[in-house]
């Protein structure tokens, strides 16, 4: 591409004027490929479409749905200002707007009415600079890649010396740092909180292999010592946190490098624990780093699935048992859930083994397996080989939930191996199963749509396309997971879709057990509902979400609990909080969302298009009642969410200031939040400390 040519560059237009987008494209000229936008919304929707695709966004202020100051504000969180150049296009000259556009990392600003020659010039200059810019940054990433293969060589090496003074198999350090790229790439997907660039979530991944280095320090009779330890033991062992921190800190000229500085967070803190009952600080919560904390937790699931001295492997729904019921430790919640909605993606990396590729194609003999001298011979003992391979297959195929299929398109016909399709209600062979009727009611309408769609996407490089399914085999519904590949046939003229092969799996308990261990993860297990550190999740979602409806959180208790414990006892007591948390059930509509924060104290929230008085009011009146012969009655307080932003922890706070003005006036009634009334620098919480859920 010449320099100073727009020849095959790719210009984002943004304005809601149709006739200014064209005016710009005319004095630009028609070399370049134009991308148009009408408003703020579909900008951002063909930012992430293209990425770095866009050689220049010229993007106008004043647009309906969002601005261009909007876009651009979403362009620099999400990083695109880096890579994307964006010059502002507007009538606008107050400077206040301008300023802030440079700010949020505007390139240039263009203003109306347009001087031809100067736009497409400064439009001209802008690409190329950030062509420049690209080229010098290749030439730095080339030098550091070199850097950091050495980097790679001398980690992979000392985690090896730990590996194998350690007893471990050899394959520990790998599945830890590929468990932890999975859990960091899903916690930033699931949060913007956690979201790290592909650099920092590789420097972790990397950094990871050296969590246990300390361990070169402690002695072989405490290292691999197959009973328990005893306390002293266990003192030393302990020590490995910070004598591997000391290890790094004490690397002259490296220790401030960013490898050196995560990899000294994961060491000497991935036993710490999100209660702050760890070690060797005690630190807790999000004052872990999230580095540390990841790691911990695929080093404790990795060494949970895998076989040690000391111990055997414990099966999958054991090991995750055991982690979500903290017997391994107590972990981030945010995290846990990641961790369970990946549970089979790890599954993968804990049960992969390396292979050496190399050493099995020259067999480790003198010569070639495929010379010409043995051509015959091998002809044979392939077809036999294959055929011994096909029958082992089908036979392993059967003794399982797996049903395998092939799908040509020549003839439209789908085969399903012979053992399967009795359970499944189907034919083994289906003429058009896009229109067959029983094999839609079994697949499901909306979960064929999708699979034609992955099949779609798929390509030569990418042939493999994975999918979990609810189907309706004979019996109801179960869940499937299912696992194509595409292939094509490839003539002078074209590449095409010829054929689809794969297998179904049943994996309907083992899902089924991890909905439930999703579940206890994220709900109280005596009441059923949301507990908080969930709710305060979902809840923080919703108000930056916000809607045309006053979004309302009543935090509330139930009132002289303490007298309903000691006079009837606490069996009584857990009657009165299940009864409770069903009344307020039927209270509420299902978009409302409930949760116990802790003890005798629950939330409500809201979201309210009316009065909220009204609506309050009809629910305190629903939720008390007579239970078993004893009056409960509740204490609420009310706090409505302004337009403006606001946090869930802020929020939380007012509603507890109005319940504590509540119980301080009188029990059995509600009270909503009033700035000037709940001032009073004496005010104390009215919910508990252990169920704070900070």
């Amino acid at each position: 591409m010449a320099v100073g040519s727009l020849k095959g560059r790719t210009i984002l237009v943004v304005d809601d004027n149709p006739m200014n987008r064209l005016l710009l494209q005319d004095i630009i000229g028609g070399e370049a490929n134009f991308v148009e936008a009408a408003d703020g919304a579909s900008a951002i929707a063909r930012i992430k479409e293209l990425g770095t695709e866009i050689s220049v966004v010229l993007l106008d202020i004043v647009m309906p749905i969002l601005s261009g100051l909007d876009v651009l504000e979403f362009m620099s969180k999400a990083g695109y200002v880096n890579d994307i150049p964006v010059i502002m296009v507007s009538s606008e000259t107050d400077s206040d707007i301008v300023m802030r556009a440079y700010e949020l990392g505007a390139t240039d600003f263009i203003n109306r009415p347009f001087v031809p020659n100067i736009v497409r010039r400064r439009v001209i200059n802008t690409i190329m600079l950030y062509a420049k810019q690209r080229d010098l940054i290749g030439l730095m990433e080339e030098q550091i890649l070199a850097r950091e293969r050495d980097n790679m060589l001398m980690v992979s090496t000392l985690s090896h010396i730990v590996e194998v003074r350690n007893g471990e198999s050899g394959s520990h350090v790998t599945h830890v740092s590929n468990i932890a790229r999975i859990l960091l790439r899903a916690m930033g997907a699931k949060s913007s909180q956690y979201f790290l660039s592909e650099e920092d979530i590789r420097i972790i991944s990397l950094a990871s292999s050296l969590h246990d280095v300390g361990k070169i320090s402690i002695p072989d009779e405490i290292l691999n010592k197959p009973g328990r330890l005893t306390p002293e033991e266990f003192e030393v062992m302990k020590a490995h946190t910070t004598k591997g921190a000391e290890m790094l800190a004490s690397l002259d000229g490296n220790n401030e490098t960013k490898l050196v500085k995560t990899a000294y967070e994961i060491v000497r803190w991935h036993h710490e624990r999100f209660d702050g009952k760890g070690y060797p600080d005690g630190i807790s919560g999000n004052d872990i780093p999230l580095s540390a904390q990841v790691v911990s937790l695929a080093d404790v699931y990795d060494a949970l699935r895998s076989e040690r001295v000391y111990k055997k492997a414990f099966p999958r729904e054991k090991a995750l048992e055991m982690i979500v019921g903290g017997e391994c430790g107590i972990f981030n919640p945010d995290l846990l859930e990641v961790f369970l909605e990946s549970v089979d993606e790890m599954e993968q990396v804990v049960s992969s083994t390396e292979v050496n590729l190399a050493e099995q194609v020259d067999g480790g003999s003198g010569g070639s397996l495929l010379s010409p001298r043995n051509a015959g011979e091998i002809s044979a003992r392939t077809v036999e080989q294959l055929e011994y391979e096909r029958q082992k297959y089908r036979f392993f195929a059967s003794m399982s939930s797996e049903v395998q299929f092939e799908y040509t398109y020549a003839t439209d016909l789908l085969v399903l191996n012979d053992h399967g399709p009795g359970d499944l209600g189907l034919d083994e062979a289906i003429l058009s199963p896009r229109a067959d009727e029983r094999f839609i009611a079994f697949f499901g309408q909306e979960n064929l749509d999708h699979l034609l769609e992955a099949i779609a996407a798929a390509t030569p490089e990418d042939p493999l396309v994975h999918m979990k399914i609810v189907a309706n085999p004979v019996g109801g519904p179960r869940w499937f997971e299912l696992t194509a590949r595409v292939i094509w046939t490839v003539s002078s003229l074209d590449t095409k879709t010829s054929a689809v092969i794969g297998k179904l799996v049943d994996i309907n308990e083992r899902q089924e057990n991890l909905n439930k261990l999703s579940f206890k993860a994220t709900h109280d297990s005596l009441t059923g509902l949301m507990n908080h550190a969930n709710a305060k999740r979902v809840i923080s979602d919703r108000l930056i979400e916000k809607n045309d409806s006053q979004l309302v959180l009543c935090v509330l208790d139930i009132d002289n609990f303490k007298a309903i414990n000691d006079t009837r006892g606490h069996l009584f007591g857990d009657d009165i909080l299940t009864w409770m948390a069903s009344r307020m059930n039927h209270s509420v509509r299902d978009r409302d969302l409930l949760a116990r924060v802790g003890g005798d104290e629950f939330l409500i929230f809201l979201e309210v298009k009316g009065d909220p008085q009204l609506v309050v009011e009809r629910i305190f009146n629903r939720i008390c009642g007579n239970y078993s012969g004893w009056d409960v009655t509740v204490s609420m307080g009310v706090a409505i969410a302004p337009a403006e932003s606001i946090s869930y922890e802020d929020l939380f706070r007012q509603a507890d200031a109005a319940l504590y003005i509540r119980k301080g006036s009188g029990r059995n009634g509600y009270t909503f939040y009033e700035n000037e009334q709940h001032s009073d620098p004496s005010f104390s919480s009215s919910i508990t400390p252990i169920d704070s859920g900070e």
